[in-house]
């Protein structure tokens, strides 16, 4: 495996009053694509300088493969920065844009022609080599200052927000040829984004920040299934969530259920008494924060028949239907405080057109299962 261990402890900075990091430490593994998500001002941006050297931390430790590189300056790291702006020459040719960190190095002409072309190639751009970045495009302009970051042959590739300046299709496009990219060459990949699709989409592992803490270190789909915070779940996706108070907990006596896992009763003052599984410890009386993807949630206008008792169920009004071709999103009202979201996919010819309008009764209703308690609240 190429790459590099990367490991960060306790690592924390200031600037003057403002708190940028609060005691971080992760570990992200050799030829990981690894994605820190958040919001402006989280300090994603702040880690990824700490990393590549640009910043020092205040306190903490930093080591590729074990190895202390806070002492080290950038172009002894073994890492290489992918910026958003490109940071391209503008009067140098795309060859000669690659070409530059060869010839700091000193690198015989006939290597450097060889190499090259060979990352240009890797970035689908082998017939540009000619032109001058003002000729290209800004997905293409991007591809070369990643083809110029790989020359040197890092063991570790930072990227910041590369992808912010391109449209939303362009932007697609690039997530894709970016992790093509990786799965060629297989080094690590620490990638800086405030898009959760982005990061949802091509993170082996992901870490969600906010105001300097890491809140959740996970794949994506233990982030998007299972949110460890209110903030994770808002941040991921869309989703409903509501505060509730432990009214029951019943053990679970079914074959797959999980270790532990228990049926919990919670009772949420804008809907009523719900039931969800799961394997955290609560207790009656313990206050809790409860989600439920709009996805995961059934809507129909006739009353479904239950022949189990983990379904939720609520009767409400369409306060607003907005279609979107491949599904339709519903802002159903059950009561007065508590209109829930709710997704319904199109998945045929039958499906072309919302079904359920403006106004319509209808019926939601969801499985224990698919809600999840995601934090407990202090008394």
């Amino acid at each position: 495996m190429k790459g590099s261990d990367v490991n960060i402890e306790g690592v924390s900075k200031s600037f003057g009053d403002f708190k940028a990091l609060k005691d971080v430490s992760l570990t992200i593994k050799k030829g990981e694509f690894f994605s820190l998500l958040g919001p402006s001002g989280c300090g994603k941006t702040t880690l990824l300088r700490i990393i590549a050297g640009f910043e020092t931390p205040d306190t903490g430790l930093v080591t590729f493969d074990g190895v202390d590189v806070l002492p080290l300056p950038p172009n002894m790291r073994h890492a290489n920065t992918v910026f958003q702006n490109y940071a391209l020459f503008p009067h140098l040719s795309i060859f000669e844009n690659v070409a530059f960190p060869l010839r700091i190095k000193k690198v015989p002409n006939r290597e450097i022609k060889y190499k090259v072309m060979d990352y240009l190639k890797l970035v689908e751009l082998e017939n540009h080599a000619h032109k001058k970045p003002s000729q290209l495009s800004g997905g293409q302009k991007q591809r070369v200052a990643i083809a110029r970051a790989l020359i040197n042959e890092p063991s570790v590739l930072l990227l910041d927000e590369p992808l912010s300046a391109l449209d939303a299709k362009l932007r697609q496009h690039m997530l894709i040829e970016l992790d093509k990219i990786h799965d060629k060459i297989g080094i690590t990949f620490i990638y800086v984004t405030h898009d959760q699709q982005e990061a949802l989409s091509v993170s082996d592992r992901l870490a969600v920040m906010c105001q300097g803490d890491v809140l959740q270190v996970g794949t994506p789909h233990e982030i998007y299934e299972s949110p460890a915070t209110d903030f994770v779940a808002r941040f991921i996706g869309e989703t409903n969530l509501f505060d509730g108070t432990v009214v029951s907990v019943e053990p679970v006596e079914h074959p797959k259920a999980a270790p532990n896992e228990t049926m919990v009763t919670l009772d949420i003052p804008e809907l009523g008494r719900i039931k969800v599984t799961t394997v955290d410890t609560v207790a009656p009386g313990m206050k809790v924060s409860f989600t439920i993807r709009p996805e995961k949630i059934a809507i129909s206008t006739e009353k479904p028949s239950l022949k189990r008792n983990d379904i939720n169920l609520f009767e409400g009004i369409v306060d607003e239907p907005i279609y979107s071709g491949f599904q339709t999103k519903f802002y159903v009202r059950i009561s007065e405080h508590a209109v829930l979201k709710v997704m319904k996919q199109h998945s045929n010819y039958s499906d072309e057109g919302p079904d359920i309008i403006w106004k319509d009764s209808v019926y939601i209703s969801w499985s224990a299962d698919d809600g999840y308690i995601v934090e407990v609240k202090q008394s």
